[in-house]
């Protein structure tokens, strides 16, 4: 009632050369559709993340025409008969401006986040889950566990992080006490910012486990977020 809906549609398209491309695209509808335009996410193990983004900018166009009417069916019909020319098209200005094309593509820079869960009652099915949506995503960063401290630092594009919080905030990523699947409701977002030249850029997202607050804090030292720990972390402990 207050997410609205959010479901995958995995569609294959005959691209150029004769191959498939499978693209895997994710709609989250908000309450008030389709008088407000959903939100979309685009990945494909065959296309570049720009060509994705592309591919996500154009829908989002169709989109806008369609507004106050039904507009899933029709986007998806869209993007199999387009996606080639969509692809072509990104690739031509790719060419012709590189310049610009890394502009645009980069204009919102890296972005940090820091989420605070309150529990993980199926923590190695949620823990795979988070895993897989961090490697779709492109995102970096750690999952941390101290006592009953559950920390997740995520550093990626801007838009990216976004897609993370909707997945993370509408899918069914936990069970209830009574064993039932069910959405993630005791979430809270500490911290999001530009990352800056003093934070450490993480290669990989990884899945830690720390013994004591010093252990947890000299993570946080390593990546140049000191402030950042003192600000959020300890007062998780009260």
């Amino acid at each position: 009632e207050t997410h609205g809906i959010t479901f995958r549609i995995q569609v294959s398209v005959k691209e150029l050369l004769d191959t498939d491309v499978l693209l895997k695209l994710l709609f989250h509808l908000p309450v008030n559709y389709p008088s407000t335009l959903p939100d979309i996410s685009v990945n494909s193990d065959q296309l570049t993340r720009a060509q994705c983004m592309e591919v996500k900018d154009k829908l989002l166009e169709q989109a806008k025409k369609h507004l106050s009417e039904p507009m899933v069916h029709d986007l998806i019909l869209w993007i199999q008969q387009h996606l080639k020319y969509v692809i072509k098209q990104s690739a031509t200005v790719c060419n012709e401006k590189p310049t610009l094309s890394k502009g645009t593509s980069t204009e919102d820079g890296i972005w940090m986040l820091l989420l605070h869960l309150d529990h993980m009652r199926a923590k190695a099915k949620y823990v795979k889950t988070v895993e897989k949506w961090t490697s779709d995503l492109g995102l970096t960063g750690r999952l941390m566990f101290m006592g009953k401290i559950i920390l997740i630092l995520l550093q990626g594009d801007r838009s990216n992080i976004k897609e993370y919080l909707i997945l993370q905030k509408t899918s069914k990523v936990d069970v209830d006490s009574s064993g039932k699947k069910c959405k993630e409701k005791m979430i809270s977002v500490l911290f999001e910012t530009k990352v800056q030249s003093q934070h450490k850029r993480f290669q990989m997202f990884e899945v830690k486990e720390y013994s004591t607050l010093d252990e947890l804090q000299k993570e946080f030292e390593t990546a140049g977020l000191a402030t950042l720990f003192s600000e959020f972390v300890p007062p998780l402990l009260k």
